[in-house]
């Protein structure tokens, strides 16, 4: 078993006693979201199958469903591939989080929620102090899915879950990662105090200022491609 099929296998028991696509696509979406699988990465049928132990008919209609989500790409005759988005891409993600986070940060947090922005905060914290730029952009996915939580809505929540799977590809644009990340661990601390102190106005003007901030950033990082 190579590398990927052994760490894929720890993710086994969440499969349950039937493995279905949706189990299975969600599996792939939250290690994509870890930033497990690179953009332009072939994935092998074979090594995911094993890893998870499920049938390859199973695997290609998880692999079908993450289509549909923007997160591979079928390419003929060649296999499935993780997608790097476009630009474009971006922008639009940024429209949606405008709307999604926007509403999240004017509604009053439950402690739960709180809880779960802590944590992130936190771990971001943390990685940036051991220089893990990768794990600093996991601990933010983490964060604003927590955000988003603020709505009390569970398609809220999937659509965010799905929305930030394929933000995680476009970081893999900054050649830089610290360049990118570390800004946004002191912006969370300071967006989650605006929170606590239950200033929703003040919040959402901030959380604007952000994610203007972040999408120049990842904007600029395309032009030389584009």
């Amino acid at each position: 078993m190579d590398n990927v099929a052994a760490d894929l296998s720890q993710d086994r028991p969440r499969l349950g006693r039937s493995s279905t696509a949706e189990r299975v696509a969600d599996i792939l979406r939250d290690r994509i979201s870890a930033g497990f699988f690179q953009p332009g990465q072939r994935l092998s049928e074979e090594t995911i199958s094993e890893g998870l132990g499920v049938s390859r008919n199973t695997l290609r209609e998880a692999f079908r469903l993450l289509g549909h989500e923007r997160l591979l790409d079928h390419k003929l005759n060649r296999g499935v591939f993780v997608r790097l988005p476009s630009a474009e891409d971006v922008a639009d993600l940024y429209r949606v989080r405008r709307v999604l986070e926007g509403a999240a940060v004017r509604r009053k947090p439950d402690k739960q929620a709180l809880k779960g922005l802590k944590e992130a905060v936190l771990d971001a914290e943390r990685a940036a102090a051991q220089d893990d730029w990768q794990g600093v952009g996991t601990a933010n996915i983490r964060f604003h899915q927590a955000l988003v939580s603020l709505n009390d809505s569970p398609r809220i929540d999937e659509s965010m879950r799905q929305l930030l799977a394929e933000l995680r590809l476009v970081f893999h644009v900054m050649e830089n990662p610290r360049a990118f990340h570390e800004p946004f661990v002191d912006r969370n601390r300071t967006l989650l105090g605006l929170i606590e102190a239950g200033e929703p106005e003040q919040a959402a003007a901030y959380l604007d200022d952000y994610l203007d901030h972040a999408e120049r950033l990842l904007i600029h990082a395309y032009e030389p491609n584009r």
